[in-house]
């Protein structure tokens, strides 16, 4: 079989781990040229890998490496990255904006200097690195600009916890929107996002300890990616979900790309569970009132008794008003079977507040598991290893909200 990239210069930001990497090794089985444009020139303690051992692990794979120190918010750097890989492979084929900085934090809660750094990294990087790239692209047959980005999915969900962040994200997608119109039929130009968490350093960072399980690997991205740089130029101003990609390839079996096959898998941002209901919601007036008149309806609170009230008593005794400060969302359990029912961990108002019932304001995450599988996961005192973890908990709302839970009741453990 004819290697589709060999001879062909990738140039990848962010290349010297994670997602960027694979993508590099991917294309280096081919025999490709790939110029690795990214910041790190020696190790971290928790980032491992630099521009220079990403270079020997592409030359292993079969590829050619030209490791260049780029901080894609410096104009100079990329620009002088571009010049080397012109000179050194006398051009550029296909472009990858993988170079990306995440802060999921509210409005509040983030420093403009955080601000400033993803605005830069993501959405002027990405802009710059393309208008560097884009001359040598329109004289390539292949001619691919690829960005690490999700589709412009505009549910107010996605803005309301980590508002600079989408932003920022979404100004990758916008340069997807553009660019594609712009240079039709001289540049494909397109966006890939997973469908599922990713593991990569970054994550576990985001995560915790046990994140992983719920991941898929870095090499679903580098093949989907791969899938994408084989089609023609005409392929153009696609949102790419990974998976979706791979189907159409004729790939049945995902758990290759798992983990740990067989544990459920943490859905990534920006992708609606159910992508109509939001829609559907926004565009009929019909459903409003008859939504708020629900709310409005007070709800029962007996008395419950049992291991599942036991857990939220003792959750109760731990809130503090530094925790609900920290938190700053409302979780709603529902729970099936005995002692089951809808209970809610109030973490945004006052000092915080857990009970039978619905919560006063509307829950920005949901999860729906059964009770045993709840006192399983909240065995002892207060041991909980979330238990989306286990595959029996359903979750609609903020991911970034849920993990953030799971931090907050390991932190009350080790109060207990």
């Amino acid at each position: 079989m004819r290697r589709k990239l060999a001879g062909c210069t990738v140039f990848i930001t962010g290349a010297s781990r994670g997602i960027g990497k694979a993508i590099a090794l991917k294309a280096a089985k081919d025999g490709a040229n790939i110029v690795i444009a990214a910041k790190t020139t020696q190790t971290h303690p928790k980032l491992p890998g630099t521009i220079y051992t990403a270079a020997e692990e592409i030359e292993a794979a079969g590829g050619r490496a030209l490791p260049c120190v780029v901080d894609v918010r410096d104009e100079q750097q990329i620009n002088s990255a571009v010049e080397k890989a012109v000179e050194k492979f006398g051009g550029i084929d296909i472009l990858v904006n993988n170079a990306s900085a995440i802060s999921l934090t509210n409005t509040l809660e983030t420093p403009t200097k955080r601000v400033d750094l993803m605005m830069s990294v993501n959405t002027r990087g990405t802009y710059l690195t393309s208008k560097a790239c884009i001359p040598y692209l329109r004289k390539s047959k292949i001619a691919h600009i690829l960005n690490l980005s999700p589709p412009l999915n505009l549910n107010p969900m996605w803005f309301k916890q980590h508002c600079a962040y989408t932003i920022a994200k979404y100004g990758m997608s916008m340069c997807v929107l553009g660019m594609a119109e712009e240079f039709r039929g001289e540049i494909a130009v397109n966006a890939l996002w997973p469908k599922t968490a990713i593991h990569t350093a970054a994550m576990d960072m985001l995560g915790g300890s046990g994140i992983e399980s719920q991941c898929r690997k870095v090499e679903i991205i580098a093949d989907a990616a791969y899938s994408i740089f084989r089609k023609p130029k005409s392929f153009t101003g696609n949102f790419i979900i990974d998976e979706n990609i791979l189907k159409e390839e004729g790939i049945k079996n995902f758990d290759i790309y798992a983990v740990k096959p067989g544990q459920p898998l943490l859905p990534d941002f920006f992708l609606d569970e159910y992508p109509d209901v939001g829609i559907k919601k926004m565009e009929s007036h019909g459903p409003v009132p008859e939504i708020k008149e629900e709310k409005l309806r007070p709800q029962p609170k007996p008395q419950r008794s049992g291991p599942v009230e036991e857990t939220f008593r003792i959750v109760k005794d731990s809130l503090s008003d530094d925790v609900v400060k920290a938190t700053q969302a409302i979780y709603q359990f529902e729970l099936s079977g005995e002692d089951g029912g809808t209970w809610f961990l109030d973490l945004k108002n006052k000092s915080g507040n857990v009970g039978y019932g619905e919560p006063s304001d509307r829950a920005d995450v949901v999860m729906s598991m059964s009770t045993d599988d709840f006192v399983k996961m909240f065995s002892g005192k207060l041991k909980p290893t979330m238990a989306f973890m286990s595959g029996k908990l359903k979750i609609k709302g903020n991911m970034a909200l849920a993990i953030k839970l799971e931090k907050l009741m390991n932190q009350m453990n080790s109060r207990l």
